[in-house]
């Protein structure tokens, strides 16, 4: 039988996690962060519990109380979102709610633009694909998702993109950033060919790249590019971008593990 004083027990049960029931649940941690307004604060919930029709319902109720369609946007729409942004970035919460709530907040977006007739200005604009010959698109999805959650303007060029058809779109679309996922080794170079297309046009802008086949190491070798370690690292360089940190290298030094 093992004898145990008092303090060894309070020691093992801190070790193995028991006093954790004792810690806020994600839930409870939202909770916190809510804003007070009566009329934000269910869009707000909403948005982090990812009901779409709730969010609605909020909207409604916010309107109908006086309060413009445009503004809610930034004022509780995008305040939701930050909800469930620190929750992520704290480990409290995972992926798949993020996805949830990126898409009750681009409900909401597109029926705050059905009210008014006032365009939301967006943060800049950028171009996502999926490198030529991969067909996987799921990362892609995730990183335009919440792009567009965090009120930028994305143009996506979908999966499988021939290199020319991105290096036009950046022409054409004049981004703040280009983003490129590839979960095959076999597609990744195409990388490269963006890269070096880019730069012969003397076209300078941030090259996001990411997803399975992708180590910070291989994004390094060109000129252009950034790694994104996760779909969530994009709307982060684009505000950082936005901030002002366009060199590449002041990007590189802000997201890369040194």
């Amino acid at each position: 039988m093992l004898d145990l004083k008092l303090e060894d027990v309070d020691g093992i049960l801190v070790r193995y996690n028991v006093a954790l029931e004792k810690e806020m649940t994600p839930d409870e941690a939202a909770e916190e962060l809510y804003p007070k307004d009566k009329l934000v604060y269910p869009i707000a919930k909403a948005i982090y519990e990812g009901e779409e029709d709730d969010v609605i319902e909020g909207l409604e109720a916010a309107i109908a109380a006086g309060k413009k369609p445009i503004d809610l946007i930034d004022n509780a729409l995008m305040i939701g979102m930050g909800v469930v942004t620190r929750l992520y970035d704290d480990g409290i919460i995972f992926l798949p709610n993020v996805m949830m709530s990126a898409d009750a907040m681009l409900a909401g977006i597109d029926f705050c633009k059905s009210k008014t007739t006032d365009v939301p200005e967006a943060k800049g604009k950028v171009v996502c694909h999926v490198a030529e010959g991969d067909v996987h698109d799921i990362g892609k999805n995730i990183v335009v998702a919440l792009l567009r959650a965090n009120g930028y303007d994305v143009v996506d060029l979908g999966r499988d993109v021939p290199v020319d058809e991105v290096i036009s779109a950046v022409v054409a679309n004049k981004p703040i950033m280009v983003t490129g996922t590839a979960l095959m080794t076999t597609t990744m170079y195409a990388f490269k060919e963006v890269n070096d297309k880019l730069l012969e046009k003397g076209i300078k802008v941030p090259f996001a790249c990411g997803g399975g086949a992708v180590n910070q190491d291989f994004v390094s070798q060109y000129e252009l590019g950034v790694y994104g370690e996760e779909a969530a690292d994009a709307p982060k360089i684009a505000d950082a971008i936005v901030a002002g940190t366009k060199d590449i290298a002041a990007l590189r030094e802000e997201f890369h593990k040194h």
